[in-house]
């Protein structure tokens, strides 16, 4: 076997292969895939100078435990899991070089959920539909039918620094989001906003919500004070990332990349893309509130992220 490889030890709750994911196939009823926090994930590839879109590990909460099966550069980036080197302390937001034998292990986390664990070069996965992504539902991607890691698994990559020099990397405290607090998301208005009364998008707008417990990589449901919801008749539509429904109880669930492709519930709009990665590392319990974007202001932000990261 090739001795590059990263070996699974402890998978985890939800360890996951992400790319940026899979995309014109949604009339197929195949969803998007990849990561949840977009710029965490992207920031892993970067600070090891990795192309955009290679793929990383998704981890989700807690003991993960991985052994490196040759030297070579690693990043991890997202929420601080307390990741450790052979029981060393990693700082999180950072690039490190791990020789062979040694061990990556992740805790409980201190703040956020989900922590991405890129390796110089790249995990070598086989894209199916054109991307590595894990989605289970759809049994696509990662190492078997889009399923979590197992214990036993091992991830080749490429040992590219036998007898090179890496210089590990720290991303800026500036650059550097803080979990814990409140989240404000902006909104881009679409799909049913004019069929809904402004009384409505009214309390929409100044009502403080909280992440519910029922959250995962297809959405985020959130719970405020109930309101009454017009009827609205409509045809079942395709659904884009971010999309914020409000079934009939009012309360709103925000749809994200491993969303259904149609729904029938009426939709005010759709959350950034650019603020999507933080409602991705909410707990619940966290407070989170919407502000209406302005939609020149959220195209110029995302096309510096583009350009940044090179999409």
């Amino acid at each position: 076997m090739n001795n590059a490889v990263l070996q699974i030890i402890k998978p985890g709750p939800l360890s996951l292969i992400q790319d940026l994911g899979r995309f014109g196939v949604a009339q197929f009823g195949i969803t998007q895939g990849g990561p949840l926090d977009e710029y965490a994930y992207s920031w892993a590839n970067f600070l090891l100078g990795n192309q955009a879109n290679l793929p990383c590990i998704e981890i989700t909460l807690r003991q993960a435990e991985f052994k490196v099966g040759a030297k070579n550069a690693f990043a991890i980036c997202g929420a601080d899991l307390r990741a450790t080197l052979d029981d060393e302390p990693i700082n999180n937001w950072s690039s490190f070089v791990a020789n062979k034998g040694q061990t990556i292990k992740f805790s409980l986390p201190k703040n956020g959920l989900r922590c991405y664990l890129a390796v110089f070069g790249g995990f070598k996965i086989e894209p199916q539909l054109g991307s590595c992504a894990s989605v289970e539902r759809d049994s696509l991607g990662g190492l078997t039918d889009g399923t979590p890691l197992q214990e036993g698994d091992c991830l080749q990559y490429h040992s590219l620094l036998a007898n090179q020099y890496f210089e590990p990397k720290q991303l800026s405290f500036r650059f550097q989001p803080d979990y814990n607090l409140p989240v404000t998301l902006r909104v881009v208005e679409s799909y049913q906003r004019a069929l809904l009364p402004n009384h409505l998008v009214n309390w929409f707008y100044q009502t403080e919500f909280e992440v519910s417990t029922n959250i995962n990589r297809m959405g985020y449901r959130l719970h405020g004070p109930s309101i009454e919801m017009p009827t609205i008749t409509m045809e079942s539509e395709g659904i884009a990332l971010g999309s914020i429904q409000l079934p009939p109880d009012g309360q709103p669930i925000i749809l994200l990349n491993d969303r259904q492709t149609i729904g029938g519930y009426p939709k005010i709009g759709c959350v950034s893309r650019v603020d999507l990665p933080r409602l991705a590392q909410a707990k619940p319990g966290q407070k989170v509130c919407f502000v209406k974007g302005q939609l020149d202001e959220l195209q110029s932000d995302w096309a510096m992220w583009a350009n940044y990261f090179g999409y």
